[in-house]
């Protein structure tokens, strides 16, 4: 191993790198991926011929091939030709360095370095040969440049010959600069150079002045924090956040690398934030004195306007819209607290009068339903206030948003401390709805609590129609005004809940009066009974058509004095023309009738209740008397002995009397509910066939009577005979048990009806007998008879006359 060479190692093993990747196991593959891992690898498919692309074949090619195949082999052989004269020039051009080593033609020849000087300084040359050998090789090298020399000695003595021409043309030349050049200093002298000085002294004035206004601005700058201080000990926060944004973007562009102001946009955002924390602060602080102040004073308009605006549009301002969330808190908190009061105060009066009362010094029980009214109007009152002052507030808020939105306001508090425009329009719009759920939230939680101090009342509390009718007052006059104040929007909770109270003391109202009916039912007599005074001035109500608002008081000494009422009680009720000869029951379901019309005006949200519950009481009163009367049940219950035909002729006036009530009642439960019928009409069809039946009954008891005397009957003397002496007395009665109580028109179809089927029963009699209409002796029975029949009729004055001539008769003798 020679000295030179290095020690050899394991890192001086090398390889081919083909060699490395070539798997010599493997054939020839197509590329790396193959070749690497395996033929597998890649997915062979083979790819169908487009029907688009024509098939292309070498005879395409041929006429390209011969027309430039000729130009190509001519340009080739040029080629070569060109290629070898080069290379002879090259060859004749070239240097023979033959026998010089060719450490002397390298371009440098560095002895220090001992490879260099050890090849030229060979230990086995003494210096004497080493001086031979290098003359040697310097005169080869002097024959070489001679011989060069010589080859280019024409272009050599050519530049010589004109280097003397060059040179005085380049003398020339230099003479025309000289002039040039002291023309140009003549010019720049008397004409530029002034010209540039004034220019440079205008630019540098310029300079100037720009630099005085970086001064200047630089101690504007320097003069905020004061300012700022100055404009928010005057409350005028918009200012100091305006001065503020400015500063910032004065920092920014026009004095932007100043190194002595580089602290001051830290210092002007940490006082930004600090104005941020003294305006949510100061505007919890007005929330909490503006909501929580007593009740009892009256100030118009918000409390502080100027600091309210100037806080809420330094708010605005900053794009803060959380501060109206923490008022919504703050109106709730200020509402418990009211009506935390409220209920404390209360409860200690209830104790005190309880205490009053008993001197025991208990505990007082829950209220009553006085002290319970009491605080639900107390709290209404209360919230109504606490809503007011939130409305105010909040047409503050709104007045400040439009006018920082560059919107026309009316005059208001407004003042200047909100005159800049930094809102969009789309951002007002936000504040606004913000606004209007802040107003709908307090309104639903002030109608959620009175809605719960409502719902408090026990089933023992009675609560009579008045404080159902000032509920139902305080209940309607805090809902509007919640609705009012919200833009229409509706809070259904506190009307829900009264709703279900009113519904209770509806159905107990009800209840009541329905079991009265009833036991009032079960106990008529079913005689005529006399009219109060009182009763006849409710159906004069009635009829008038008006809404029932309240029952009327008793008659007045005018009303008396004119006749238009008098002091005693009268046998019938008058409607009009008519008289309505009625039973004890019903005069007492006028009362009833009255009271329900007054509860369903007073508690007009539950009227189709109302009305639901009156025809029901119509019915009640329908199908009970059907039951006493038509079914005889009164024999049970009053302790009659049977049921008379004035007993029927009471009970179907006395519904009659409802006939004609009912399209009124109809009409006043229409203008309370906009509802057409609300159940009257099934109601008023039940009575019309209540009726009929009833007039059926009266006919069919005739009709049996009659029919028994004719059956008895026989066409012998004496006239007139017992039968008809009967039937004559029998329409006597029923003239004296209906004519008093019916009306003369019904009391004619009646017997109308009566003679029509007597002279059914006469002629089926007379067929019966086989008498016949041929002047005998029973003709003459006969036509006796029926003239005693007639003169009974006449006298009764029940009949029209044509029922009542001669000849009426006649058709008895027809089959």
């Amino acid at each position: 191993m020679n000295g030179n060479d290095e020690r050899w190692s394991i890192y001086s093993a090398s390889q081919h790198l083909p060699a490395v990747l070539t798997d010599p196991n493997k054939g020839k593959q197509a590329n790396f991926f193959t070749k690497t891992w395996g033929d597998t690898f890649v997915e062979k498919t083979t790819i169908e011929k487009s029907p688009f692309l024509p098939e292309i074949t070498w005879a395409h090619f041929d006429n390209y091939l011969k027309k430039y195949g000729r130009r190509y082999k001519i340009h080739s052989r040029l080629k070569e030709i060109k290629c070898e004269n080069n290379h002879k020039k090259i060859q004749t051009h070239t240097v023979n360095t033959e026998g010089i080593p060719e450490i002397y033609l390298r371009p440098s020849l560095n002895l220090h370095d001992p490879k260099v000087f050890q090849e030229v300084f060979q230990t086995k040359k003494t210096e004497h040969e080493l001086q031979d050998e290098l003359s040697f090789h310097l005169d080869v090298v002097e024959e070489q440049i001679a011989q060069q020399v010589s080859q280019k000695s024409g272009a050599f003595f050519h530049a010589m010959t004109s280097h003397d021409s060059i040179m005085e043309q380049m003398g020339i030349a230099l003479e025309e600069v000289k002039i040039l050049r002291s023309k140009v200093h003549r010019v720049d002298k008397a004409l530029a150079r002034e010209s540039l000085r004034l220019i440079g002294l205008s630019r540098s004035k310029t300079n100037h002045v720009a630099l005085l206004d970086k001064l200047k601005l630089m101690a504007t700058v320097l003069q905020t924090q004061p300012t700022l201080q100055l404009l928010l000990s005057s409350s005028d926060y918009v200012g100091a956040l305006e001065l503020i944004s400015g500063t910032q973007e004065v920092l920014a562009k026009e004095l932007a690398g100043v190194t002595s102001l580089r602290h001051l946009p830290s210092q002007l955002k940490e006082m930004q934030k600090l104005i941020d924390k003294m305006l949510s602060t100061e505007f919890e602080r007005y929330a909490a004195a503006d909501l929580h102040r007593p009740l009892d004073i009256e100030i118009i308009g918000v409390l502080e306007p100027e600091r309210l605006v100037s806080l809420v549009a330094g708010l605005l301002r900053q794009n803060h819209l959380q501060f109206l969330e923490v008022y919504k808190q703050e109106a709730v908190t200020a509402a418990q607290a009211l009506l935390k009061q409220l209920m404390i105060e209360q409860l200690a009066d209830a104790e005190d009068e309880l205490n009053e009362l008993t001197g025991s010094g208990e505990i007082a029980p829950a209220m009553d339903a006085a002290n319970w009214l009491k605080v639900i109007r107390s709290a209404s009152e209360a919230l109504t206030k606490i809503i007011e002052r939130v409305k105010a507030v909040c047409d503050v808020i709104k007045e400040t948003a439009a006018s920082s939105a560059g919107l026309s306001v009316s005059e208001s508090s407004i003042t200047s401390a909100s005159t800049e425009h930094f809102l969009t329009l789309e951002e007002n719009n936000r504040v606004e709805l913000k606004l209007r759920d802040l107003l709908g939230s307090v309104c639903d939680y002030c109608n959620e609590r009175i809605a719960s101090l409502v719902s408090t009342r026990s089933d023992k509390q009675t609560v009579t129609a008045v404080q159902v009718n000032e509920l139902s007052s305080v209940v309607e006059g805090f809902t509007e005004m919640c609705e009012r104040t919200c833009g229409g929007r509706q809070s259904a909770a506190l009307k829900a809940a009264f709703k279900i109270q009113a519904g209770n003391y509806v159905h107990k109202f009800h209840t009541q009066r329905k079991n009265k009916l009833q036991m009032l039912l079960d106990a008529e007599s079913w005689k005529v009974a006399e009219v109060p005074l009182e009763i006849q001035m409710l159906v004069d109500k009635l009829a008038s058509g008006d809404p029932i608002k309240s029952l009327p008081c008793s008659p007045t000494e005018e009303d008396i004095s004119t006749d238009r009422y008098t002091t005693k009680p009268s046998p019938y009720l008058k409607v009009g023309t008519q008289k309505f000869y009625t039973v004890g029951a019903l005069l007492i379901l006028i009362r009833l009738i009255s009271e329900y019309c007054v509860c369903s005006y007073d508690l007009q949200l539950l009227a189709p209740v109302v009305a639901r519950n009156l025809t029901e009481l119509l019915k009640t009163y329908n199908s009970r008397s059907c039951q006493l009367v038509l079914g005889a049940g009164a024999l049970r219950t009053a302790g009659l002995k049977t049921i008379t035909s004035t007993n029927l002729a009471l009970g179907s006036r006395s519904l009659q009397f409802l006939i004609w009530l009912i399209p009124l009642l109809r009409a006043h439960f229409k203008y309370l509910t906009n509802e057409v019928s609300n159940g009257f009409d099934l109601v008023e069809k039940d009575i019309a066939h209540h009726i009929r039946h009833l007039e059926t009954k009266v006919l069919s008891i005739m009709n049996t009577l009659l029919g028994e005397q004719l059956n008895e009957w026989d066409a012998k003397p004496p006239v007139p005979s017992k039968q008809f002496r009967n039937i004559s007395r029998h329409l006597t009665k029923l003239h004296e048990a209906v004519s008093a109580v019916l009306p003369q028109e019904q009391v004619t179809d009646i017997y109308e009806v009566i003679h029509k089927n007597f002279k059914n029963r006469l002629r089926d009699q007379l067929t019966k007998l086989n008498i016949q209409n041929n002047g005998g002796p029973q003709h003459g029975v006969v036509t006796t008879e029926t003239i005693f029949y007639l003169e009974t009729m006449k006298t009764l004055k029940v009949l029209p006359e044509k029922y009542l001539s001669d000849s009426a008769m006649d058709d008895i003798w027809t089959k």
